[in-house]
């Protein structure tokens, strides 16, 4: 184990260099003066005493003044943060109003939000936000809304919190209440004095506009208005944390029938597992800016299916993170390697092939520590299918520096079997604002496993990256980076499909916003340039250059156009569906692709694809199609039609897949919601049906009724017959979380 003691020694040695950072003024919120009835409405003479927030058209005219006027508020006491607003309308009868779902993504609603930088750190932020049915939506986000981090994105809605919304609607206009315990927070002090950054939204879906605090360029790019770096910061006086602690029983039941064939091979035959068992999830906060979570016997029983995809490249599926124990300030754990690569990859604890993996239990710790961000996870999992109970953890340090947005840090992770194997990875890196939209990274990992014979000092096991970044969408357009991955740079705790190879990416283009008079929001032409080649022999192993249009228009309609040239260099032979084998060789075509997407304003809503063109030495076309049909408040529907088609006509073979999905959502109340999944994949000739309850009289306290069938679509000329499913599970489980 020397290798790993001289790594975090390295690693240690490196985070311990000191920066200076810069502060910033804030805007001092008064604390409250009189009492508030928290009932929704927004009229106690408290709330004329608060601070008082005026909000800037942000879309689709920056700048601009409001459509419908506004009223927020903020305010605080010993034990809340206090949000107040009252939103007007000309015309109530224009408020829209689509669903009552907890962290229901609804796009074509009226809301209205803030984000929460506690840390003022301007990366990381927590969201609470409602519409005017006073549904609940919190979540956190990470990487400054630049997408990546854990689950492939930067937004998670599966945080969830502790606080409190209602809402009434009036002749002209809805008011909001919010009132958030500071125990739900995590922040840090100094002499008495909090800052913070926020961000205020609102948005009126009938005109298609979005308003915010502080004024947002969206010159910034798309949701711009959710960049914690693009806040403002705020100023409380004498706030202090509860420090409550959280105990989370929670009780599962049910049963599970499955069909597999028999050792002889000539018929399936059937087992049952009835199930029952429970566990312990305990949050305690160690002060105001760290977290300590504790978990036994860890379950995910209530999380949805993954969606099913057809895999026509030679590389790994990613499959997003969407269990909740993984998600809170998940963007801490977050060492992004290039597109949904990342030196820890979550998925990987709990889930081998798909299959959940009994966790026994964890330990987790998040927050801050002087200037320090700090993240901590080490979980077990126990045997199976063969393989070996195994231990996983991740240590993570980041430091602001320089300037408000710029970062050092390192990461570590293990993974550990009971056998002896063992992999550990360490990194390096740090993100550097130049300009107002100028950004560098740099990054330098490191992997070591000891059924692999390679050196610390050599460029076997190692990753290094430089990228120049430009996060604007006006103006002159660029992006460039260069990454080496070694051969044996193998991370086992995250998630990589290729190495070996240097990389080179690049982005040219220029983007106009044509103004208030123009009905077009914005549109610009770039050049992307993306090339892989092998280390092994100098070749090519994937190049693409496109030229891309995209447009926005004012009403939401988004177009997006891509004439791409590849080229594929092949050293072994890789298969396709339908057992087509695409001959090892080098591969150059052309294709086509294009996206088109509705307003999502609107009750029905849209998006569209074709791709075409060239595939390797033949041919390839595909369509998908996603409507959504928002019919009420209370009733969703929405759908996937995805074909896939494949020919080559030299080879004589082909393949058609056919990819369905429908998903409805029923919501009763702000309480309780019944959502059905229903998936068809043509290739692997399954039928995927999953239902889901959800009761959630108060936060902490869900009970949930989820039934799984997993089902052949054709059982036609199979010998020997197949059953008429693969598996049937009926769960139910109940948590219930206790304070102290």
């Amino acid at each position: 184990m020397k290798r790993e003691s001289a790594a975090f020694l390295i690693l240690s040695a490196i985070l311990l260099i000191g920066f200076n950072v810069f502060g910033q003024d804030g805007v001092q919120i008064k604390p409250l003066s009189g009492e508030i009835n928290f009932d929704g409405k927004v009229e106690e003479p408290a709330w004329k005493l608060s601070t008082e927030f005026p909000l800037t058209m942000h879309f689709p005219v920056f700048n601009n003044l409001p459509t419908e006027k506004n009223e927020v508020y903020i305010t605080f006491d010993d034990e809340y943060l206090w949000v107040g607003a009252i939103l007007h309308y000309e015309d109530i009868s224009d408020i829209v109003s689509t669903s009552k779902k907890r962290d229901e993504e609804s796009e074509n609603s009226d809301s209205f939000g803030i984000l929460l930088d506690t840390y003022d750190d301007n990366e990381n932020a927590l969201g609470f936000f409602t519409m005017p049915s006073g549904l609940k939506i919190d979540y956190s986000v990470s990487n400054d809304g630049q997408g990546g981090g854990p689950g492939g994105g930067s937004i998670n809605y599966t945080w969830d919190s502790f606080w409190d919304i209602k809402t009434v609607t009036t002749p002209n206009a809805w008011h909001v209440e919010m009132r958030i315990p500071f125990s739900s927070l995590r922040f840090q002090s100094a002499n008495d004095i909090t800052e913070m950054g926020l961000i205020i939204n609102r948005k009126i879906s009938h005109v298609n506009e979005i308003d915010t605090w502080p004024a947002i360029d969206t010159k910034y790019g798309r949701d711009a208005n959710l960049r914690p770096s693009l806040g403002k910061t705020i100023v409380f006086e004498g706030i202090e944390s509860r420090n409550p602690v959280y105990i989370s029983p929670y009780l599962l039941g049910g049963t599970s029938k499955n069909y597999e064939l028999n050792e002889a091979g000539n018929e399936y035959v059937s087992t049952s597992d009835p199930e029952f068992t429970g566990g312990l999830d305990v949050k305690y906060n160690l002060n105001n800016n760290l977290t300590l979570d504790f978990t036994v016997n860890t379950d995910f029983a209530q999380v949805e299916a993954d969606d099913e995809q057809v895999n026509l490249t030679r590389y790994s599926l990613f499959f997003p993170e969407k269990r909740l124990f993984f998600q809170e300030r998940s963007g801490i754990f977050s060492y992004e390697l290039g597109g949904p690569q990342d030196l820890f990859y979550s998925r990987n604890i709990g889930i081998a092939n798909r299959e959940p993996v009994d966790i026994l239990g964890g330990v987790r710790l998040v927050g801050r520590l002087g200037k320090w961000d700090v993240g901590f996870l080490n979980m077990n999992t126990t045997k199976f299918n063969g393989n070996p109970a195994e231990n996983f953890g991740v240590a993570r340090l980041r430091k602001q520096v320089i300037n408000e947005n710029s970062y050092v840090g390192g990461m570590v992770t293990s993974r550990v079997d009971f056998e002896g194997n063992y992999n550990v990875a360490y990194g390096l890196d740090g993100i550097f604002k130049i300009t107002d939209v100028d950004y560098a990274t740099i990054k330098l990992a490191q992997s070591q496993d000891n059924s692999i014979d390679s050196e610390m000092l050599s460029l076997d096991p190692t990753f290094f990256s430089f990228e120049l970044q430009r996060r604007a969408e006006e103006g002159f357009l660029y992006g460039g980076k260069y990454a080496y991955w070694g051969k044996d740079f193998i991370p086992a705790s995250g998630f990589i499909f290729i190495n070996n190879i240097h990389e080179v990416r690049s982005t040219l283009g220029y983007g106009w916003f044509p103004g208030e008079n123009s009905t077009i929001f914005k549109y610009s032409i770039e050049n992307d340039f993306e090339m892989t080649k092998r280390i092994l022999d100098g070749k090519i192993e994937q190049m693409e250059v496109a030229l891309q249009f995209k447009m926005d228009l004012k009403s939401g309609i988004g177009m997006f156009i891509s004439y791409q040239y590849n080229k594929e260099g092949l050293i072994h032979d890789f298969y396709l569906p339908n057992n087509i084998v695409v001959i090892a060789d080098d591969y150059s075509y052309w294709n086509l692709r294009t996206r088109f997407n509705t307003p999502r304003t609107k009750k029905v809503v849209a998006d569209f694809s074709i791709d075409g063109g060239g595939f390797y030495d033949g041919k390839q076309f595909s369509v998908e199609f996603e409507p959504e049909f928002n019919l009420s408040s209370s009733v969703q529907l929405s759908a996937t039609y995805k074909l896939d088609k494949v020919n080559f006509p030299d080879q004589n073979q082909s393949f058609t897949n056919n990819i369905a999905r429908i998903k409805a959502t029923y919501m009763l109340n702000t309480k309780l919601s019944m959502s059905s999944f229903i998936q068809y994949n043509e290739i692997d000739n399954i039928l995927l049906t999953n239902f889901r309850l959800r009761y959630t009289p108060r936060d902490g306290n869900n009970l949930y009724l989820v039934l799984n069938d997993l089902r052949n679509a054709d059982k036609a000329g199979t010998t020997p017959e197949l059953p008429a499913f693969i598996n049937r599970t009926i769960l139910l489980k109940y948590t219930h979380t206790f304070r102290l």
